[in-house]
């Protein structure tokens, strides 16, 4: 799992895709979310193909998917879902979402009405508004922000990831998130997405929550700087029958910090008779 890649590619309106499968058993799609890729997934992965056949992939714009200049919005993410999930012809799988995932997840299910057993959505960007003054910067000074110089680049990356964790993070995992955003088009590609990032996308679905009628599980970390956990609260009292569990001493990237955890809470989730 150290040297992570993907592969496999699927063609989705003219941009490269890539994805992996793993494990046996019934199908469980993974999705991951900014600045994230399935790298950050990868203990997920690991320990849920075990039991399941484990799908999962790369955001457009992100990872090792396609990075060139044109729409890696929460706009398109949902429709490169339903793409996929055809492509790999699953019908009714368990599905997961961390963070921009858990909102791609969100609008599948509710937008493009697509169906699953059950879902597991972890600390997602779902209630709006939101989007942090560092995001609304870049917004308005993307082209300056991918010109800085390349050590710059990277200390604002590094800096920023870290904020997202509450434990401190290994320097393999650090290297594993930059890795994707260090070449000059992952460079421009880093803060194309922030300025594409707008909370219209959860606007879409907020009067929706009521029709989600799918088993649902809610997971958090209490320790989350940037989705405080009152909206996990308020999240699953949106969400008729919904589990919520949160996390002890962990952040926004939970899926690194208390992986272990996640998986144990996932799998007795979906283990459960509906």
């Amino acid at each position: 799992m150290e040297n992570w890649s993907l592969p496999s590619t699927f063609e989705y309106e003219g941009r490269l895709v890539k994805y992996g499968i793993k494990g046996e058993g019934e199908p469980i799609v993974l999705v991951h979310g900014t600045p994230w890729s399935s790298f950050n997934l990868r203990h997920l992965i690991q320990e849920l193909s075990s039991e399941y056949t484990v799908y999962y992939f790369d955001l457009l714009g992100y990872g090792e998917s396609d990075k060139s200049d044109a729409d890696v919005s929460l706009k398109i993410q949902n429709q490169l879902l339903e793409a996929l999930l055809d492509h790999w012809q699953l019908k009714l799988p368990y599905i997961v979402g961390h963070d921009f995932g858990g909102t791609t997840v969100l609008r599948n299910h509710l937008l493009n009405k697509r169906k699953y057993k059950k879902i597991a959505v972890i600390d997602p960007v779902a209630l709006s508004p939101w989007g942090s003054p560092f995001f609304k910067h870049i917004e308005k000074h993307e082209i300056a922000f991918a010109e800085v110089p390349d050590f710059i680049h990277a200390a604002i990356v590094d800096a920023y990831i870290k904020t997202a964790a509450y434990q401190p993070l290994s320097q393999a995992t650090i290297d594993g998130i930059l890795e994707p955003w260090s070449s000059e088009e992952g460079k421009r590609a880093f803060y194309r997405q922030i300025a594409q990032a707008d909370s219209k996308y959860t606007d879409e679905f907020q009067d929706k929550f009521s029709e989600i009628d799918t088993p649902t599980l809610i997971l958090w970390g209490e320790k989350d700087q940037w989705i405080p956990v009152e909206q996990a609260y308020l999240l699953h009292s949106k969400i008729k029958g919904s589990k919520l569990v949160t996390i002890p001493e962990s952040g926004h990237l939970v899926i690194e910090e208390k992986p272990e955890i996640l998986v144990k809470e996932i799998k007795a989730f979906f283990g459960k008779r509906i």
